[in-house]
């Protein structure tokens, strides 16, 4: 007869498997959580110091980016872990922050340009079944190169078919609308890259049409003088209307590219919870990213004459971009500060993130917060810890039955 310690190994074994069990279930729910910390811009300390008196009028936005999708093309990998740790991102986030508006920038398949449509149906019902308890809220999303392809295989038909899947979109893939009294305006910026392309001049006219119905809300007039001639981007001569409203009194302008920066004031707040100081031009020590199904280029931005068109033209109240994959805060000469979104996703990189803007009741400066989320390699070195204990115990507990048996 075995002494009675040992006869008690097999349920303490089972016992501290049960409890590796339920420590897993606890740290996969704690691990979803994102951490959140509002950026902080110069001279502007009382706001970020009372950022955290919501006003119920406030309007609160879940700003994401880069989720590089594959539908039924995902990999084991991606089906039974990455995308499974993205819906519980996306569930737990929604849970905690409570936004009122949804905004994906772009890049909602890792390669939608070279999918059929049914293949790019199975990305949408990826899509949505990511959004989870959120789809019936307001929700947008602009289209990015990977979605439309790139300047050489953009096809409009395509770009129709893919942009009315999404709600909001006219058929150039742009968009424009107004929420809690916020007007937004959403751009496809891969067609402002190419040439002589229908959708740029299409993408064009809606610049131009809500320029003037900018002009003719602070102007309070209703007749404007159009100029007939074509604005090209590609030329040096860039014939808009010269715009007589002040900066940042348009839109919040949403696109997938950055714009150019024309001047290296750009800043960080040095809250960024990873503790790294990172630099809007860090992402230029790389050229190519490998992402997806391969090296990509991540330095696309609109050119300098796009670029000063649309700040004539709009005059945005801030914008909004992506494509880099990291986070960026910049304020260009003119004051108007972009946030660039960093990519949500592990396909991307290892520290996946988003933004969360609110934009106050009163009409003042938006708020800015920045939302890191668990490191995939940190998440995998947890699950080899937790794997390994729980093959040591029940090795423990068959080695103990074992020796039960055989006396």
């Amino acid at each position: 007869m075995l002494p009675k310690h040992k006869a008690m190994i097999v349920p303490l074994t089972r016992m501290l498997s049960l409890i590796i069990i339920t420590f897993l279930i606890f740290y996969e729910d704690r691990v979803s959580i994102p951490s959140c910390e509002v950026v902080p811009r110069p001279n502007q300390d009382d706001e970020y110091h009372h950022h955290h008196h919501h006003h119920p009028e406030d309007l609160k936005v879940m700003i994401v980016a880069d989720l590089l999708l594959l539908g039924s093309e995902a990999p084991y990998i991606n089906i039974f872990f990455r995308d499974h740790y993205l819906s519980q991102f996306f569930r737990k986030s929604i849970e905690i922050l409570k936004p009122d508006m949804l905004l994906v920038l772009g890049d909602v398949s890792a390669r939608g340009s070279d999918l059929t449509r049914s293949e790019w149906s199975s990305v949408l019902h990826q899509f949505h079944g990511l959004l989870g308890p959120f789809f019936d809220h307001p929700f947008h999303v602009i289209l990015g190169d990977r979605d439309i392809g790139e300047c050489g295989a953009l096809n409009t038909k395509s770009v129709n078919w893919i942009a009315s899947s999404f709600p909001g979109l006219d058929s150039a893939g742009c968009g424009a609308f107004e929420i809690s009294n916020i007007s937004f305006v959403s751009l496809n910026a891969v067609a402002l890259l190419c040439g002589n392309n229908k959708l740029r001049f299409s993408v064009e006219k809606v610049i131009e049409r809500e320029s003037i119905d900018l002009r003719m809300d602070s102007e309070h007039t209703t007749e404007l003088m159009i100029e007939s001639s074509k604005i090209s981007l590609t030329s040096g001569d860039v014939g808009w209307r010269e715009n007589a409203v002040s900066s940042g009194s348009g839109p919040v302008l949403l696109l997938h590219f950055p714009l150019q920066q024309m001047t290296n004031n750009n800043y960080w707040g040095s809250i960024i919870t990873d503790g790294t100081n990172h630099s809007c031009e860090s992402s230029k020590t790389r050229q190519r990213g490998l992402v997806g199904t391969g090296p990509y280029d991540l330095l696309h931005t609109l050119p300098p004459n796009a670029t000063e068109y649309i700040f004539q033209a709009l005059k945005p109240r801030i914008v909004f971009s992506a494509h880099a994959h990291e986070f960026c805060d910049h304020i260009h000469s003119d004051g108007t500060r972009e946030v660039t979104v960093p990519a949500m996703t592990w396909d991307a990189r290892d520290d996946p993130g988003f933004v969360v803007a609110t934009f106050r009741k009163n009409g003042g400066a938006v708020t800015v917060s920045y939302c890191s989320l668990a490191k995939e390699s940190h998440v995998l070195t947890a699950y080899f810890s937790i794997l390994v204990l729980l093959i040591s115990t029940i090795v423990m507990a068959n080695t103990s039955s074992s020796t039960n048996s055989q006396s």
